[in-house]
């Protein structure tokens, strides 16, 4: 017996001492290979920068001040003493982006969240099964049939007003106080479900659904220390993340309340058309030509599974967090709300059309752009090099050993960050007023300044990334945002029950959503008026 697990020890000491060996070789190799670069001292072995970086999560500042002392790429210190390099010079963020899903991937921990949460989908994949996965969805997101989803928008828009005028019929000025991230979460999640599956979740008529009710406790949950410390080591040990905390809980609920909802759409959709696939271009309707498809072009069932996950995921959370982020910006600015009423005051007795909103109303257009730009739902992207690289710079750095290079090499396995935030609001690209809202810059001739105009990303932002994993549904999602958005401007008046100075913190669900400061109700109730 004692020899037996003498044994056992012995070969588990055996296989540890060669895991740790390997490990130590590969940070040497790296070491070796990677450009040194300078960068900040670790104030703490456990959380290296992340602190520090969240704390300045919506513009970057830490980034940028850094940035500022040792040039646009630098290397920081992560959680359980591992490191990363951040890249803000605008050529490098092309190039890693541009590579993404072949050269440059998820890191080890993304993927195991991911695939926990949403399975093997778009997100999740990389080469490959990414480009095959992204061709079956890609004619849901054409123009086309964007421009025939625009009735759906305004339908949901108009459930909300109908939802919000009978709350002021028993008032004496007019007004009520309304939670308005709750209703932009239910009209995010409607317009989801009927424009992508044909499947009304009715919440804006008050029918209750699991998902939003997932979703409406993990935009609740704020920050503390147990929970960002365990998310800190669950960055280097992913399995840290299935411990039962609250928000594991709720994401297991969520993952189970998309997949039986996701069986039952496609499901109901085989049998209305008999095991054949609809002709149309809608998303379930290429999903199950997909399942179908023989040859290069199959998906499997359960990446059908995983893009439903997805894309509800994708279609509630972005949307209602800019929607909110907007009308708080607008309650910020009374003239701004005033102005962008004014433009829509055409449209009291029709809607605009999807080429109206698209081309025809530029200060719509404006809020929105200024809005992703303040208020990007991703701040940060980390991705792992899959091989050797050499990333190109639009601007010399100097080294740790104090030498110029305008190029630098990046080792297997090392970690490159791409903070969005900061570059969506560098005062290097975007000038002194970046970190201001500033409608008019997307107006006014030259007002994207050229040293911004390097960035390659949607309308020279990173709030959609860029290359490969460029957001497939943006299109969607800038004409929900400008329906909704013109609907609710045209119809009511928006104040902070505090005033313009109100205060926001952020809380820490699947993306972090903005909460009134001291708010223990509603996230971001304000007084809504209807307009005579």
């Amino acid at each position: 017996m004692d020899i037996s697990r003498l044994t056992v020890l012995d070969a588990l000491g055996i296989i540890l001492a060669i895991g740790l060996v390997f490990q130590i070789s590969r940070n040497v190799r790296r070491r070796l290979y990677t450009t040194p670069l300078r960068g900040p001292p670790s104030p703490s072995l456990l959380w290296g920068v992340q602190q520090l970086v969240l704390n300045s999560w919506q513009t970057g500042g830490v980034y940028e001040q850094w940035s500022g002392t040792y040039g646009s790429t630098f290397r920081v210190a992560a959680p359980m003493g591992t490191s990363r390099i951040v890249m803000t010079d605008p050529k490098a963020a092309t190039h890693v982006l541009s590579q993404d899903t072949w050269g440059y991937t998820h890191t080890g921990a993304s993927k195991a969240i991911i695939k926990s949460i949403l399975g093997k989908g778009i997100l999740w994949s990389d080469g490959e099964r990414h480009r095959i996965q992204r061709k079956t969805l890609t004619p849901a997101f054409s123009n086309a049939a964007i421009r025939k989803l625009t009735s759906v928008y305004f339908d949901s828009a108009y459930k909300l007003k109908s939802a919000w005028d009978s709350q002021f019929e028993n008032t004496r000025d007019n007004s009520c106080i309304i939670d308005v991230e709750e209703w932009m979460n239910r009209v995010s999640l409607d317009t989801i479900g009927i424009a992508g599956f044909s499947h009304d979740f009715g919440t804006l008529s008050g029918k209750h659904s699991a998902v939003a009710d997932v979703f409406d406790q993990l935009g609740r949950l704020k920050p503390t220390v147990g929970l960002m410390t365990m998310i800190a080591i669950g960055l280097v040990f992913p399995a840290v993340m299935n411990i039962p905390t609250e928000r594991h809980v709720l994401l297991h609920r969520l993952n189970t309340s998309m997949e039986m909802i996701a069986t039952e759409l496609l499901d109901n959709t085989r049998k209305e058309t008999d095991g054949v696939a609809k002709i149309d271009n809608s998303i379930i309707g290429l999903l199950i030509k997909a399942e179908q498809a023989e040859g290069g072009l199959h998906v499997t069932h359960e990446e059908v599974m995983s893009q439903m996950k997805v894309l509800i995921l994708a279609g509630y959370e972005t949307t209602s967090i800019s929607l909110t982020w907007a009308l708080i910006e607008l309650c910020k600015r009374p003239g701004i709300q005033q102005k962008l009423r004014e433009e829509l005051s055409q449209y009291a007795a029709s809607d605009p059309t999807w080429d109206e909103l698209t081309y025809g109303l530029p200060y719509v257009d404006a809020i929105v752009q200024e809005t992703l730009r303040l208020h990007a739902p991703i701040a940060e992207s980390n991705r792992v090099a899959v091989a050797d690289d050499i990333v190109p710079l639009s601007a010399p750095v100097q080294t740790s050993q104090g030498t110029l290079v305008d190029r630098l090499h990046i080792a297997q396995g090392e970690i490159v960050s791409v903070p969005v935030s900061l570059m969506n609001c560098s005062e290097a690209l975007w000038g002194p007023d970046a970190k201001e809202f500033k409608p008019e810059r997307w107006i006014n001739e030259n007002g994207v300044p050229k040293r911004a105009q390097e960035i390659q990303g949607h309308r020279h932002l990173l709030t959609f990334l860029d290359g490969p994993r460029m957001c497939l549904g943006r299109g969607f999602a800038l004409a929900e945002f400008k329906a909704v958005l013109s609907v609710l401007i045209r119809n009511y008046e928006f104040e902070l029950l505090d005033g313009p100075e109100s205060k926001f913190v952020l809380s820490r669900g699947l993306v972090p959503r903005p909460i009134l400061e001291g708010q223990e109700g509603g996230l971001v109730p304000m007084r809504v008026r209807r307009v005579d």
